[in-house]
């Protein structure tokens, strides 16, 4: 039996089976929601086993939810997730436990929340830091919309979340502008990576007094019986809490500092306890945030005493937890050589650094960590952070590497810009999960990469074809004086088995051509360059010469090739893991459109859409960018002329 029978589900979930919806849960007695999570952990446990997801974060957050939608009258009123790492008993709850086993797979159901799949997802999620935000616009919505009932918000945020610089914006303008949000901040004190920095060490040590917290308390809940919590007290109140944090812990809490109501913290696994407090608090007017603790894979021993592999662990044995690895290839991950190729780098030159946002081990900036941690700094997710404390690195004489994902790096790009670009200054922007990187789906894919890089002035751009281009290019750029330099990488494996050659400096700007010949000419960039290679092959064994040029380095572009190309083929294909709408295929039009050269363009791409979840060779022939695709268009080409 599976999770694709319905009749399984109900007999195996005697609970869990009977809820189609929240309000299928709010029929239930509060001393069974106990029952109800332990139920979601068997499943989630049972599903993920054989469809890989996020484990340790929903694992963790089963109480929460379950509570929310016991509490709230959801969907009508919205709860707002934070990235989505922790969502799945969310979308289990809300219509979606019979296809579940769907998730992240092509035409299933997202691994994140999005309003386009149910009424219940209230916003979308998958970057980090924007609940409160979009929280507070939809209370302040419901304010000037004068709904006839009211509607509670509630936005979900982890403790690695609320130290973002949105997250800080958010909570900044909430007391200031009238609004009845209500923040649940769940604190596992884990991001992908252990939390870093200030308020991650605060998050362990706030309101650690126990007679501060039952004190208050009980002093809300007898103010609340006799009425006397209302919007005229509400200064009143909050003074009050921090004269009673001052005199019982000698700290003054800094959420009550910026006159947010605060609450906890409480266990976040005691799903009774949420609840009677929710139903305290739900309904006060003004923001409040209510601090739960819990922990990353509750219920599921090894991914509770290792959180960070088991955030996204993939296959794995439901009784043992033996984590399923695949048959190994001998070839690394691109971002594995880039670690390894880093500390080799920064082992001769003592001026290299390395900047991540909260990703140490997703890029292998961890390599570094460990070798040499005093060169290697993790900013926690403030990507923003990251790519202007790489400018002031930079400015004083250091050679900063600052890798982040490409989705993520859309983040800080006016840091790009204006502390970057306009200094020009030589910090090597390492773009890891670039173009199309599968199961996460539309909120990571990294189509824009190319395109929103190439048109800042002062920028190279670059994108190596397999990891001995991309060692050289790394052990190119350390030496430069001035200039950015953006070098995009796919998630996944490279190519070569043999990885770590001899380095080899690259001439900035500078392509090469594969394979000679008539008619039509390939100019691919990156990792993708290896299918058209085979697709060339294939065309040759055939009799079909067609040309094929690895152009490398996007800017500048390759003006020699581009000359060669334009004076002796009839067409050319461009080929790129990344947004046909201003990346390889309109940089080459707009060139020979400049240059006068009458050459027919075909772009293969990424098209001008937002991209689902999948896996990528299935989304690579959604795109039609799959090798059998690339043939087509090429010898539709070659057969015009």
């Amino acid at each position: 039996m599976s999770l694709s029978d319905k009749k399984y589900i109900k007999d195996a979930y005697p609970l869990l089976g009977k809820i189609d919806s929240p309000s299928d849960l709010r029929k239930l007695r509060l001393s069974e929601l106990p029952t109800v999570c332990a139920e979601l952990r068997k499943f989630m446990i049972e599903a993920l086993s054989e469809n890989p997801g996020h484990f340790a974060s929903s694992m963790g957050a089963v109480e929460l939810t379950v509570a929310l939608h016991y509490a709230l009258n959801t969907p009508y009123d919205r709860v707002v997730w934070d990235v989505g790492h922790q969502a799945y008993s969310h979308k289990i709850l809300t219509g979606r436990r019979d296809e579940f086993y769907t998730n992240r797979k092509l035409n299933g159901l997202s691994g994140f929340p999005n309003p386009d799949e149910s009424d219940c997802d209230s916003f979308i999620a998958g970057h980090a830091s924007n609940s409160i935000s979009a929280g507070m616009g939809m209370a302040v919505a419901s304010r000037l919309n004068k709904d006839d009932v009211r509607r509670n918000v509630v936005a979900v945020i982890g403790d690695a979340s609320i130290g973002g610089g949105m997250a800080f914006e958010a909570l900044n303008n909430a007391s200031i502008n009238a609004n009845n949000l209500l923040i649940v901040l769940n604190d596992n004190d884990m991001a992908i990576d252990e939390s870093v920095g200030a308020l991650g060490e605060y998050m362990t040590q706030i309101n650690t007094s126990a007679s501060y917290n039952n004190l208050r308390y009980k002093i809300y809940k007898a103010l609340k019986k006799f009425n006397l919590i209302n919007e005229k007290h509400k200064g009143l109140i909050l003074r009050f809490n921090n004269s009673l944090k001052a005199l019982l812990s000698n700290q003054q809490n800094i959420f009550e500092g910026l006159n947010v109501r605060y609450f906890g913290p409480f266990d976040g696994h005691d799903v009774e306890r949420v609840v009677r407090v929710l139903n305290d608090i739900k309904d006060m007017d003004g923001p409040r945030i209510l601090h739960l603790r819990t922990r990353k894979g509750k219920g599921f021993e090894v991914a509770e005493k290792n959180p960070s592999v088991w955030h996204a662990p993939g296959k794995f044995d439901p009784v043992t937890g033996e984590i399923k690895k695949s048959k190994g290839t001998g070839v690394l991950k691109y971002q594995d050589v880039f670690g390894k190729t880093l500390v080799e780098l920064a082992e001769k030159n003592e001026k290299i650094v390395g900047v991540t946002a909260a990703m140490p081990s997703g890029t292998s900036m961890c390599v570094m960590q460990e070798k040499i941690p005093e060169r290697t700094f993790d900013v926690g997710i403030a990507e923003g952070h990251a790519v202007t404390f790489s400018a002031g690195l930079a400015k004083d004489g250091l050679k900063p590497f600052c890798a982040i994902y490409s989705t993520f790096l859309q983040r800080a790009y006016d840091s790009i810009i204006n502390d970057v670009a306009i200094l020009n200054l030589p910090v090597t922007f390492c773009i890891d999960r670039a173009g199309l990187v599968g199961e996460d789906g539309v909120t990571h894919q990294g189509a824009f990469d190319l395109a929103y890089m190439r048109c800042v002035p002062n920028m190279v751009v670059a994108a190596p074809m397999n990891e001995h281009w991309l060692r050289n290019l790394m052990f190119t750029v350390q030496s430069r004086e001035s200039g950015p330099v953006a070098i995009r990488y796919p998630r996944g494996n490279g190519v070569l088995v043999d990885w770590k050659n001899e380095f080899q400096s690259v001439e900035i700007g500078k392509g090469r051509k594969l394979a000679d010949g008539d008619k039509v000419a390939v100019l691919s960039i990156g990792h993708i360059g290896n299918n058209v290679s085979q697709v060339v092959d294939e065309l040759r064994n055939q009799g079909i010469n067609v040309a094929h040029y690895d152009m490398v380095f996007l800017k500048p572009l390759d003006e020699s090739i581009m000359k060669e190309v334009g004076e002796k083929y009839k067409a050319v294909v461009t080929v790129e893991d990344g947004t046909v709408v201003g990346g390889l295929g309109t940089t080459v039009a707009d060139w020979f459109n400049a240059h006068d050269y009458n050459v027919k363009v075909r772009k293969v791409g990424i098209p001008d859409e937002f991209v689902p979840h999948g896996t990528i060779p299935e989304l690579y022939k959604l795109c039609k960018m799959d090798n059998e695709s690339i043939k087509e268009i090429v010898l539709s080409l070659h057969n015009q002329f």
